[in-house]
């Protein structure tokens, strides 16, 4: 639990450098955020990314994170990606998967839970290493209570620089 604690840290103070979104409607909200970084050196490079969000209304909630990470050095390279995601309310379901093929490493949670009235909540993270490029993204939504319009949240990153 510290570990996702911890991360969730890390994506909101790394979200000034590579933006964040956030939307509200009274009753309800959706907000995602994601940063990467990447260093190099003569003997080797690292790089890292990550992206989160999380949405809620009339008494349900989601949230979903994704982080990869990959380091190349002269003794070879090594990847990692993870995932995880979590609801709460009315019929509450989360999923999460990691894909591991050659030359690709991915990623994905999903969380969804209903609200009160027609309420719902819902959040899903796509992490990936796919050819030496790291891709993360995130959409958040959510209803509120007894109509509305749904109020929606997106992040989309590759190699650490926002995608539209």
């Amino acid at each position: 639990m510290l570990s996702r604690c911890a991360l969730s840290v890390m994506l909101l103070a790394g979200s000034v450098a590579a933006g964040a979104a956030q939307s509200t409607a009274p009753g309800a909200s959706a907000t995602s955020t994601g940063s990467g970084a990447s260093s190099s050196t003569p003997s080797g490079s690292s790089a890292t990314i990550g992206s989160g969000g999380s949405a809620a209304a009339g008494g349900s909630s989601a949230s979903t994170l994704g982080t990869a990470g990959t380091s190349t050095g002269p003794a070879g390279t090594s990847s990692t990606i993870g995932t995880a995601g979590s609801a709460a309310g009315l019929k509450p379901e989360s999923r999460s998967r990691v894909k591991n093929e050659p030359g690709n490493l991915d990623a994905r949670s999903r969380a969804r839970a209903e609200g009160a009235g027609d309420a719902r909540s819902r959040s899903e993270t796509r992490t990936r290493l796919h050819h030496g490029q790291l891709e993360t993204e995130t959409k958040s939504e959510s209803r509120p209570q007894n109509g509305g319009g749904d109020v929606k949240s997106e992040t989309r990153l590759r190699n650490g620089v926002p995608v539209r």
